[in-house]
């Protein structure tokens, strides 16, 4: 009896730490399907230079960005409420996505914009890949916190890092690359 008790101990923990390591394994939990989108990402002379993807989960809006040709370091990257690309400075992008009308920033007491994002660095060689998730919108059409209402939105990457308190825009500088977001 000890002995089948102990097998059962044994193999219940050899499944646990076989599922160990495998985070980027996903079990489906439902039949709903993510929804999602891709769009490409120009810089200011209006050259595709990367891809924007991004898909709802449980979890919150994954955005993935991969590019090239961008400068080394950090840089502010953020949702904006438009989905207009005009280069070469982006301003048709509007401000960022704020439906509930507070000031900018991670770190500021008044804050944060939905559309407000961490920072991404950008490697030596001029490339990223980088994925993040915001908790805080959707792209299901018709809520006050989604992405994807009228006019779309769009993703923008700024010149420099984003101070994370610093309304309406975190001291990022200009906009340099911009994704249009649309159904």
């Amino acid at each position: 009896m000890k002995r089948r008790a102990f097998s059962a101990v044994l193999l219940s923990s050899m499944f646990i730490l076989s599922a160990c390591g495998k985070e980027n394994m996903k079990m489906p939990v439902s039949g709903e399907s993510a929804e999602g989108i891709q769009a490409p990402l120009i810089n200011t002379d209006g050259d595709e230079i990367g891809k924007v993807a991004l898909s709802e989960g449980k979890g919150g809006v994954t955005i993935h960005v991969e590019a090239q040709k961008l400068s080394p370091g950090e840089h502010g990257f953020h949702i904006h409420e438009k989905g207009e690309c005009t280069p070469p400075n982006f301003e048709s992008a509007g401000g960022h996505f704020n439906p509930t009308k507070r000031e900018h920033g991670f770190d500021n007491p008044k804050g944060f914009h939905l559309g407000d994002l961490p920072n991404i660095d950008v490697e030596e060689d001029g490339t990223i890949n980088a994925v993040v998730t915001n908790i805080d919108v959707t792209l299901q059409q018709g809520k006050e916190n989604s992405i994807l209402d009228e006019d779309g939105s769009a993703i923008v990457v700024h010149e420099k890092a984003d101070d994370y308190k610093t309304d309406p825009a975190g001291n990022a500088g200009d906009r340099i690359a911009c994704a249009v977001l649309k159904k």
